[in-house]
C-alpha cells in the first residue's frame, strides 16, 4: 500500500474588510466540487450584492460598508500564528511565496469548520469558479464530493471525459496517478486532478460489486454541456434530460415541453440522473412548469424557515410525469425532483439521491479571491430536510454494474413501463 501523504494546513484569524459580496446562495454536491476547472459550483441562488463608492447601479443592491466585530477566544494565542509564519520564514529550505503561505491560512481556516461546502478559492480558483457558469469547462468532466473521509465521484458530467473513460456515479477515488487521497478535502483532492487540457489523469477507485480497485486513465479537455437534451419517442412519451442547471435551463426546458406539447405527448420523464445542480433558480423555473404561485423549496436557518415559490405556468400540471433519479442526482435536481413529489405532480423513480441540501453564500474579496460559506440548509415544501438525506424514489430501481456492461437501462424502462399503464 502506497504511503499517506496529508496536507498541512494552517489556521488564522481574519478581520471583516470592505468587498464586494456576490451574495448567491448555493444549494447544491456536493458541493463537493465539479472537476471541470476543478470546482463545483450547486445551487446558485439570488442576484448580485454590490457595494460601490457612488450608489447601486441599475439591477443591483447597494451594501452599507460597515466595520464588523466579535468576540475573540480568550484561550487562543493569534501571536502562535505569527510565529510560525516567521518560524517557516526562517527555516524552511527552500525560498517562499508570501503569497502561497497566505492564501494557504485562509484555506486552512475555512477547512478547520469541518465542512466540504465551505470553501476558500484563491484568485486563480476564484476566476475558474465564476467561468464554471458560462457552461464551457476543462477538465474530466465529473462532480466529486466527500462521505466518511472518501473521495466519493457525485456524477460524471454527459458527454464528459470522465462519463467516456468509464467513471461511475458512487465510485470512492483512491489514488490520482500515485498520490492517495484518503482523508483529503474535496478542494485538495480537485487540485490535483484538474491540470492541462490533453494531459492524461490516473484515478484509481473502488466500486461497489467489483472485487479489486479499477484503475481508469482519463484525458482531460474542454468540456462544453448542453444543460437540456429531449427527445419525443414513437409511443408518444418525451423524455427531457436536464445534465445540470445554469443559465441555460429555463430557455431549452421550455423549447423541449413547447415541442412535446406541440406532439400531444401522452406521457413525461424528466432524466435528473448524474445532475450535480446547479443555478436554484434554474430549479425553481422548471418547477413553474407543474407548481403554479406555490412553495418549491424553503430555506432553514436555525428556526427561522423562509419559502421560494414558483411563479410559472404550469403547463405540465395535468401531464403524467416521472422523474429519474441516482446517488449522482444533488442539488438543484433533488429540490426539483422533492418538490414535484411533495405535490405529487410526478412520480419518482431510480435510487436515494446524493443529498445535498446545504445552502453557500458567496463572496468575492478585493483581490480576486472568493469565499463560500454554509449558511442554511433546503427543505422541500413539505419540509423534509434535503441535506445528508436526499430523496428517497417512489419506485426504487437500481442501475448495476451488469446492466451497465450489459447495455441495460432498467430505470428508464420502467418509467416507460409505468407511463404506459
Amino acid at each position: 500500500m502506497r504511503s499517506f501523504q496529508a496536507a498541512n494546513e494552517i489556521f488564522t484569524n481574519c478581520h471583516m474588510k470592505k468587498f464586494n459580496r456576490k451574495h448567491i446562495w448555493i444549494s447544491s454536491v456536493i458541493l463537493g466540487l465539479v472537476l471541470l476547472t476543478g470546482t463545483f459550483y450547486a445551487g446558485l441562488f439570488v442576484g448580485v450584492l454590490q457595494s460601490t463608492g457612488d450608489g447601486a447601479q441599475d439591477g443591483e443592491v447597494e451594501v452599507v460598508n460597515q466595520t464588523r466585530f466579535f468576540d475573540r477566544a480568550d484561550d487562543i494565542d493569534f501571536g502562535n500564528f505569527w510565529e510560525v509564519w516567521d518560524l517557516v520564514q526562517d527555516v524552511y529550505y527552500q525560498p517562499i511565496d508570501e503569497s502561497d503561505l497566505y492564501y494557504g491560512a485562509m484555506q486552512g481556516m475555512v477547512w478547520g469548520l469541518d465542512d466540504p461546502y465551505t470553501v476558500f478559492f484563491p484568485p486563480a480558483e476564484a476566476e475558474e469558479f465564476d467561468n464554471e457558469l458560462d457552461g464551457v469547462f476543462y477538465g474530466i468532466g465529473a462532480e466529486i464530493g466527500k462521505k466518511e473521509n472518501e473521495i466519493v465521484v457525485i456524477a460524471p458530467l454527459s458527454g464528459s471525459p470522465a462519463e467516456a473513460a468509464g467513471l461511475m456515479a458512487g465510485d470512492a477515488i483512491w489514488y490520482v496517478d500515485d498520490t492517495e487521497i484518503f482523508d483529503y478535502s474535496v478542494n485538495a483532492a480537485v487540485m490535483i486532478i484538474r491540470g492541462e487540457i490533453g494531459t492524461e489523469v490516473v484515478l484509481t477507485v473502488s466500486r461497489e460489486g467489483a472485487d479489486e480497485l479499477i484503475e481508469i486513465p482519463i484525458v482531460r479537455d474542454e468540456i462544453q454541456i448542453s444543460s437540456v437534451e429531449w427527445e419525443i419517442r414513437d409511443d408518444g412519451i418525451a423524455v427531457i434530460e436536464i445534465s445540470m442547471f445554469n443559465g441555460e435551463t429555463t430557455d431549452l426546458f421550455t423549447q423541449a415541453v413547447r415541442e412535446a406539447l406541440a406532439a400531444g405527448v401522452d406521457g413525461l420523464i424528466v432524466d435528473l440522473r448524474n445532475d450535480p445542480g446547479g443555478l436554484l433558480t434554474a430549479a425553481i423555473n422548471v418547477s413553474g412548469f407543474w407548481v403554479d404561485d406555490m412553495p418549491v423549496v424553503q430555506q432553514r436557518v436555525g428556526s427561522d424557515v423562509e419559502s421560494y415559490s414558483a411563479t410559472g405556468n404550469s403547463w405540465l400540471s395535468d401531464m403524467d410525469t416521472v422523474v429519474l433519479v441516482n446517488g449522482g442526482s444533488a442539488s438543484a435536481s433533488e429540490i426539483l425532483a422533492g418538490a414535484l413529489q411533495d405535490y405529487g405532480y410526478a412520480t419518482v423513480i431510480g435510487e436515494q439521491t446524493y443529498g445535498k441540501g446545504s445552502v453557500q453564500e458567496y463572496y468575492d474579496l478585493p483581490d480576486g479571491s472568493a469565499v463560500k460559506i454554509t449558511v442554511a440548509e433546503w427543505l422541500t415544501p413539505l419540509g423534509r430536510s434535503i441535506n445528508e438525506v436526499g430523496i428517497t424514489p417512489d419506485i426504487e430501481i437500481e442501475f448495476t454494474i451488469d446492466d451497465y456492461e450489459a447495455g441495460e437501462t432498467p430505470q428508464i424502462d420502467a418509467a416507460i413501463d409505468f407511463l404506459a399503464q
